[in-house]
């Protein structure tokens, strides 16, 4: 009897397979109220996140928000109506085209969604009765006029330019993200580990495309593809 493969072992679910929540700084949303004024006291590490993140005093409350390029211990970050300065919370409406943001709402007062990775940013294209973005991705996306954003491009863009240099580091690394830091190839496995595995030389053995009515746990990689038309 074969084992289960990878893919349906993670979807099983299990502690695992749970991001440790404990190692975590805080959840990173945008502040609640509508408008006000914080001073950044401190730039930090944050497990399980690919950028730093700025400690924010707003009313003598203590905040945290993804921190942004060239922001600095002592700056003032305003949220609401004010400059356009990198680190400002603002409405789509009143950023101007061109501009770069990241930590989009999705929804007005969601807290942020989108463009949250280290070194990514969106841009804003257009204003009008819906606020068009341009996504990381290049995909244009239309937002609330009244979703909030941050000005500027998210810091630790440079991360990918150091290599781990070993794996002890990259297995850390990827710990807090609950992420494996390998993968094993099915056509590198024995017989016994996956359909994909055996044979005296690598080789897949059976048509590895998956049809469209298999189960959840198999309906992974290729799905079928159409059947060859004829010509006319």
């Amino acid at each position: 009897m074969g084992k289960r493969l990878i893919t349906q072992r993670r979807g099983r679910g299990g502690s695992q397979y749970l991001s440790p929540s404990h190692r975590h700084v805080d959840d990173v949303k945008l502040p609640a109220f509508s408008e006000g004024e914080g001073v950044v006291t401190d730039l930090i590490h944050a497990p399980g996140r690919t950028s730093p993140l700025t400690e924010v005093i707003f009313n003598g409350k203590k905040d945290y928000l993804l921190a942004a390029e060239g922001v600095k211990v002592g700056q003032k970050i305003t949220v609401g109506a004010g400059e356009i300065a990198s680190g400002n919370v603002m409405m789509l409406a009143d950023i101007p085209e061109g501009t770069p943001v990241h930590n989009i709402e999705g929804v007005p007062g969601d807290g942020g969604k989108y463009a949250k990775t280290a070194g990514t940013s969106a841009s804003v294209v257009s204003r009008s009765d819906k606020v068009v973005i341009q996504m990381p991705s290049g995909v244009l996306k239309d937002f609330n006029p009244r979703c909030r954003a941050v000005v500027g491009v998210v810091a630790g863009g440079g991360r990918d330019d150091k290599p781990f240099a070993k794996a002890g580091k990259k297995h850390h690394t990827l710990r807090s993200r609950s992420k494996a830091n390998f993968k094993v190839s099915g056509v590198a496995m024995n017989p016994v580990d996956h359909p994909h595995g055996g044979g005296s030389h690598p080789h897949v053995g059976k048509a590895s495309t998956v049809s469209r009515n298999a189960p959840p746990g198999r309906k992974v990689g290729r799905l079928s593809p159409q059947k060859k038309k004829k010509k006319k």
